[in-house]
């Protein structure tokens, strides 16, 4: 069963936030979102809007298609 779009996009932003070694809190005054907000996207429970895609895109200087690609295997 593949994974739910939602999830998989939460867990690879989730990736992304670690490595630069950010916290949800850094990253909501970084893009400007809610930092409850970005914990329900990162738990998969936010259809994350296009824009707001491009917001963390922007925050954590990477492209908006790096956030699309797959989380890694655990």
């Amino acid at each position: 069963m593949a994974i739910d779009p939602r999830t998989a996009f939460g867990l690879r932003l989730i990736e992304i936030r670690k490595a630069k070694g950010w916290s949800q809190e850094r990253l909501a005054l970084e893009s400007g979102l809610a930092r409850s907000y970005l914990g329900g996207v990162e738990r998969g429970q936010r259809n994350i809007a296009l824009l707001n895609i491009y917001k963390l895109a922007e925050a954590l200087a990477v492209t908006p298609g790096s956030l699309m690609d797959p989380p890694a295997a655990k």
